[in-house]
């Protein structure tokens, strides 16, 4: 008997563009980067709704497709409150919360919106699947030096349980049986201890904490960090700035965008290659930390990301890794396909669809 065959329709928006794809079961059908008008690059994120949904709609509709056929939409989780891993259906609670801005604003926040109002005006369900927020960390894991400050749950869940579930295909096993320690390499770096289907600790990437990356300064020594921030007459926000979105790779190389990584790569290999090393030592350490949460009961390690599209980094972490357990490969961050494959698993009926409260 041949399964049924669903449709369903991903969003990702973006800064400067809103990426989706159509999906037939696991195959797909049609992907497309929908480049945002220069008028709409300097409104406020919540004003751009209605014109990304009808750029979104009118694509599908050129490319023939008809929209009467596509079964479920899912969008992008944004910032959220802290919740466990899963595909959620989006409900009004859910809308409030994205478009106040609750928990904070961020581009992402709009996955949820486009897909709410799409799925509405076509009376069909809509989700969201493990958004940056999945909070799943043991309570000891939260806790810090200072009583009143607690570390946040902030990571690449989408991707990371993605892989997570892609690895122990891999190993002829279910993601829930399996200890992992997976590392997320790209704009922002988490590396999580996934335990039995839940990430039970993780450093937050989204602030900055634990190795640097594309252009995350990673954690710093408290006393520079604090002299950096009192000595240099510099405001909060520039500082936010420095350590979140202009440090890490871009500083070391002089570089904006990964783009121009792949070109120093080409042109300036061994220039690189040194600053490779750093990371892959900081990714390496990071993910030893992430063994002893797991008392050493580690089945695989997992690189993924942009990043671990590098031979040369992910051969420098391996060499240290090599005696906790086997490490995997997955380049790149297939956020459009984990969306799809997450929405599949509810409409087969493998996995309930969770409530956001």
């Amino acid at each position: 008997m041949t399964s049924k065959k669903y449709r369903i329709l991903v969003i990702n928006p973006m800064v400067e563009s809103t990426n989706i794809a159509i999906y037939e079961n696991d195959h797909c059908l049609f992907e497309k980067i929908i480049a945002l008008e220069t008028s709409l690059l300097n409104k406020e994120i919540i004003l751009q709704l209605t014109d990304r949904k009808i750029e979104i709609v009118e694509t599908i509709q050129s490319i023939g497709i008809d929209l009467t056929s596509i079964d479920a939409v899912c969008g992008r989780g944004g910032i959220l409150s802290p919740i466990e891993g899963g595909t959620y259906q989006v409900n009004q609670q859910m809308v409030e919360d994205l478009a106040r801005g609750r928990f904070g604003t961020h581009i992402s926040n709009l996955g949820a919106l486009l897909a709410k109002d799409i799925a509405d005006d076509w009376n069909i369900d809509s989700y969201i699947v493990d958004p940056v927020v999945v909070d799943e960390m043991l309570d000891i894991a939260k806790k810090t030096g200072i009583p009143s400050i607690e570390r946040k749950s902030i990571f690449h869940a989408l991707n990371q349980k993605a892989v997570g579930r892609s690895l122990a295909t891999r190993l002829h096993a279910e993601y829930n049986d399996l200890c992992l320690v997976i590392a997320h390499m790209g704009g922002g770096l988490t590396v999580g201890a996934h335990q039995y289907g839940q990430v039970i600790d993780v450093n937050n990437g989204f602030d900055g904490d634990g190795p640097f990356s594309f252009e995350r300064a990673g954690s710093l020594p408290n006393k520079d960090l604090i002299e950096l921030s009192f000595d240099t007459g510099k405001s909060k926000k520039d500082i936010q700035s420095k350590t979140i979105y202009q440090s890490g790779l871009k500083a070391y190389l002089n570089i904006e965008r990964k783009a121009e990584l792949e070109l120093l790569w080409q042109t300036k290999t061994e220039e690189v290659k040194q600053v490779f090393d750093i990371l892959g030592y900081q990714v390496a350490k990071e993910i030893g930390k992430m063994s002893t949460v797991l008392s050493g009961n580690v089945n695989a390690i997992a690189l993924t990301g942009d990043l671990a599209s590098y031979d040369y980094l992910n051969q420098s972490i391996i060499n240290q890794v090599s005696w906790i357990a086997d490490t995997y490969i997955f380049p790149g961050e297939n956020i459009l396909q984990a969306l799809a494959k997450g929405t599949l698993r509810v409409l087969q009926g493998n996995e309930q669809p969770k409530q956001y409260l």
